[in-house]
């Protein structure tokens, strides 16, 4: 079966778009096809398939011409994003390249070795992400809009499921379901008069003529935004904490900045930098407030002493969660965890965080861990936990009863990977295509590309 979104696999990784910076260019380049306006170069086949060799490429027939037509859709959506207007913002690309230095710093080691290594400074080495990322950005983007429309039902799904021969359906390797009740350490009053007053001192040096941004960058503590001076990039209201989009949409002033905003990440003031309709682009500082160990030893004693209150059987786990948990995303429903890549209940082994992996080494289905410390990334906060083992499901062919929601994703990827494959061939009868006589005798997967 095809893989939809095949075609963002282009770019390959982090690690293949920087190397390529650094490669020696033995190929004399040539456009060897155009697509509408965009041209293909040979050396960016090339490149692609040297680093393929590299990382053991598997392919069944000829790699290069299969990189060949992955370039060609490529340029296909390209083509057609510019003339729906398909956009993606500066701030957008900015952000993703950031995301992907800072996991290959993480790779490699440290910032220092990253620019060892490529010779290059960081800055350097961001200004040569932004194209690629910005290509891989937009075609994504344009196959969300070809398939948009794809919904599939229950009808739909066990229909799938009884027609797929059942030497099709996939392996599904142990699955954990889990629950958490989740205490974060008591912050003294001090602490967050500390927080304020830093805060209201940026607000008197930038309303004397201080650069926001300069602030950001010194002191802010969202490290995602602070190199940029703490710019968020355009935001939909839904993409904001409410208690923040609800200042930041309320603001006129550019030159002004906010009140002090409180949200689940700390304390942040804001500086509007643009707004169009429903979306805004500001920029903020934030400031965590910090927790003494004191503080730490009452979380863990309360929590140890709600784990009693459960095991001794006073209250279920549920009813711990609805009463205790303060993570508002779990409590209401009994403290059930939700696997953010997948959306259901189901976690594989690889996708649940390291400090509670490390816990259910010891666990059997039914059982409550001791109580833990672990830091929440996303929030940057720390933590307190318990967690339960509510089911562990052994390795097992995806069945209907198990896995529907597994099911429903794969019948979802078959039906847009459908309709891209008519997209595509619509669009090469439509298109402007031209390629080089050197290779029109690939065997491509989409018969159209060479025009009769």
């Amino acid at each position: 079966m095809k893989q939809f979104f095949k075609i963002s696999i282009l770019l390959f990784s982090i690690f293949f778009s920087l190397s390529t910076l650094q490669a020696q260019n033995n190929v004399i380049d040539e456009v060897i096809a155009v697509v509408g306006d965009n041209a293909i170069l040979k050396s960016d086949i090339e490149h692609q398939y040297e680093q393929a060799l590299v990382e053991g490429a598997n392919y069944q027939g000829d790699l290069k011409c299969h990189l060949f037509e992955q370039a060609l859709i490529s340029k296909l959506l390209l083509n057609q994003a510019k003339l729906d207007s398909v956009e993606v913002g500066e701030n957008e690309v900015v952000n993703q390249v950031d995301q992907r230095i800072n996991y290959f710093i993480q790779q490699i080691g440290d910032k220092e070795k990253l620019e060892e290594y490529f010779n290059k400074s960081l800055l350097q080495i961001k200004r040569d992400q932004m194209e690629m990322v910005r290509t891989q950005m937009l075609t994504q983007r344009m196959q969300q809009e070809i398939t948009k429309d794809i919904n599939v039902t229950t009808a739909d799904i066990r229909g799938y499921y009884r027609n797929l021969p059942k030497d099709s359906l996939p392996m599904v390797p142990t699955q954990y379901e889990l629950q958490q009740i989740v205490l974060h350490p008591r912050v003294e009053q001090k602490e967050i008069d500390r927080v304020k007053a830093q805060l209201r001192d940026f607000q008197k040096q930038v309303n004397e003529g201080r650069d926001f941004a300069t602030l950001a960058v010194l002191y802010s503590e969202d490290k995602g935004s602070a190199t940029r001076g703490g710019e968020l990039g355009w935001m939909p209201r839904s993409g904001l904490v409410p208690e923040f989009a609800s200042v930041a949409f309320n603001m006129q002033d550019k030159k002004k900045v906010s009140k002090i905003v409180e949200t689940e990440f700390g304390f942040h003031i804001i500086q509007l930098i643009d707004r169009k309709g429903e979306r805004i682009n500001c920029r903020h500082i934030l400031i965590k407030p910090k927790v003494n160990e004191e503080a730490k030893k009452e979380a863990q004693a309360s929590l140890d002493t709600i784990r009693g209150l459960i095991t001794d059987g006073t209250m279920s786990f549920e009813e711990a969660a609805l009463r205790f948990s303060m993570d508002k995303d779990s409590r209401t429903s009994g403290g059930q965890m939700v696997n953010p890549q997948t959306g259901t209940a189901k976690f594989e082994m690889a996708q649940i965080p390291v400090a509670i992996n490390k816990e259910l080494q010891a666990m059997n289905e039914g059982d409550i861990s001791p109580t833990f410390f672990m830091l929440d990334e996303r929030k940057g906060k720390e933590t307190f936990r318990l967690v339960k083992l509510k089911r562990k499901s052994d390795p097992h062919k995806a069945s209907l009863k198990e896995d529907y929601e597994l099911l429903r994703s794969m019948l979802e990827n078959s039906m847009r990977q459908e309709t891209l494959d008519t997209w595509i061939k619509d669009k090469q009868a439509e298109t402007y295509i031209t390629i080089d006589k050197s290779w029109v005798n690939c065997d491509f997967e989409y018969d159209n590309w060479v025009k009769k």
